[in-house]
């Protein structure tokens, strides 16, 4: 069965409030086995838009992924990101090749 992946995009308005959203969200992908493989590090775009940071989370599977996105302990996560930061996020099913 394929790995899954959250992959966003984010601009954050407070660093402060996003700091406690990274607190929030940990119950949730400890939850659902989440492992972070890319974590808003130094990037070059190259071609497109993107925004200022990108984050990417490896799920066991996309059934993993879905239904973390959509628990009740990320939406509280979410709650508290949401008014501070704009985000672009696609769950995708990894290949296996």
């Amino acid at each position: 069965m394929p790995k899954a992946y959250w992959v966003a995009h984010v601009d954050v308005d407070d660093p402060e409030i996003y700091a406690k959203y990274r607190e929030a969200n940990a119950i949730a992908f400890e939850k659902y086995g989440a492992r972070f493989i890319v974590r808003g590090g130094p990037q070059t775009q190259r071609e497109g838009q993107s925004r200022a940071r990108t984050v990417v989370i490896e799920f066991p599977d996309l059934a993993a992924a879905t239904a973390c996105f959509d628990s009740p302990e990320y939406q509280a996560a979410k709650a508290i990101r949401d008014p501070i930061s704009q985000a672009d996020l696609v769950i995708v099913e990894g290949y296996e090749g």
